[in-house]
């Protein structure tokens, strides 16, 4: 074949199932179960000695994402500037895909590196004046904190920021201090769908609603919540999203998507000043970077497979129960409390142990025990917070419990 054909075979080549298509059946049994769960451990490369807990930072990626990502690597360098551009750079059927995991327009999907790019790309990109309001909440990423007051100092839009009453299971609650909020000068919410500190999910869709009857512009944080729990930005209501896939999806690090509602596409602008040509209303005018890595970009659908042959609420149900099953036997011990409640949560937890400052019992669980989790100290949310993920088993989590029973 010639070195077009070659390159081509070698990209479809890339995306071939990694899992026989047999996975996608569910069992019928729990030990027919906890077999499925045994061989998606299995397509993870796991660090020989570390129990890692902190999935909720960065994820690994399963085997079959390695291995695309890798080969693609080695052919693009071979010609990089022909092979990247003109073989490998194929968005199109990725956007498809993610727009479906999502319940969007593939025309409202672009494919960005992280979910602060994402977010950023609208918080800079919307058209505020001075004297304009933005809700957001002191429970909210950083980035996207630190993003919103940069906006307040450079334009001099006003920022009012709310204290959530966390945890929570009463969703009128969650929603109220965003409600109370309003006056005739918001123009924009933000919000934290599920919040990193604490898994605490919030339900955003009913703060849209009236943002709607309002005309105000609604930008949901997905995160964390984007491939981990099922959902739909339609029926989400939002305006905006972003989202890190290197999270719950498995893919390649540093790789996000940014979601606009079709008809908000042109209230925006870009971060990075697209072509020329470029029309206002495409949702690939916020794709505009320069030089990136396609091999990263190609290697999401090798995630999106992965992913699939789980199933989105298969998945859901087995993170949950992960977090649950461990939660509950840590909050018998003596002096630890949750800060996550739980049926409004996912995977992610945050408990908080008296005597203990959150980093000093992150440290010592990594150097006594080798489980690596993470300290939380924000917002007056104080403890550790575990994360686990499909490849996570009980037996790890015996040992979190048992490390914690030890403390």
């Amino acid at each position: 074949m010639d070195r077009r054909t070659f390159l081509e075979s070698i990209l479809a080549f890339n995306f071939l199932p990694a899992l026989t298509p047999a996975l996608e059946n569910r069992p019928d049994s729990a030990e027919e179960e906890e077999d499925f769960w045994r061989s998606i451990r299995g397509e993870f490369m796991l660090h020989p000695s570390i129990i890692n807990l902190n999935n909720g930072g960065v994820s690994p990626h399963p085997r079959s994402v390695v291995e695309a990502l890798f080969r693609m690597e080695l052919t693009a360098n071979e010609a990089p500037a022909y092979v990247m551009w003109r073989i490998q750079d194929q968005k199109e059927p990725i956007r498809q895909r993610l727009a479906a995991i999502g319940g969007a327009d593939p025309e409202e999907i672009a494919i960005v590196r992280n979910s602060t790019e994402a977010l950023e790309t609208v918080i800079f990109g919307l058209n505020l004046k001075a004297g304009d309001e933005v809700i957001a909440a002191e429970s909210d990423y950083p980035s996207m904190i630190a993003a919103w007051k940069q906006r307040e100092a450079r334009d001099g839009i006003k920022v009012r920021w709310l204290r959530l009453p966390l945890p929570s299971e009463d969703e009128d609650k969650l929603v109220a201090p965003y409600l109370e909020a309003i006056t005739p000068r918001t123009r924009v919410i933000h919000l934290t769908h599920l919040i990193n500190w604490t898994g605490q999910i919030v339900p955003v869709e009913k703060v849209t609603a009236e943002a709607r009857k309002r005309g105000i512009f609604t930008i949901v944080d997905a995160a964390h919540s984007y491939a981990h729990i099922p959902l739909d930005f339609h029926a989400m209501g939002c305006d905006a999203a972003g989202v890190s896939l290197h999270k719950w999806l498995c893919a390649p690090f540093g790789t996000g998507l940014l979601y606009v509602k079709k008809e908000r596409i042109r209230d925006i602008w870009p971060l990075f000043a697209p072509a020329a040509d470029r029309r206002a209303d495409d949702i690939r005018k916020f794709e505009h970077l320069g030089t990136r890595s396609i091999p990263t970009e190609q290697a999401i659908a090798a995630a999106i497979d992965f992913h699939e042959r789980i199933g989105s609420q298969r998945k859901f149900e087995r993170l949950k129960k992960l977090r649950q099953y461990w939660l509950s036997k840590a909050i018998q011990l003596p002096k630890i409390k949750s800060l996550t409640p739980d049926k409004l949560a996912g995977a992610l937890a945050t408990i908080q142990v008296d005597g203990w400052s959150p980093q000093k019992l992150a440290d010592h669980l990594l150097e006594k025990h080798r489980i690596f989790v993470v300290g939380i100290d924000w917002a007056g949310m104080q403890g550790i917070r575990v994360t686990p993920h499909v490849y996570t088993t009980f037996e790890e989590l015996d040992k979190l419990v048992d490390a914690l029973r030890a403390v």
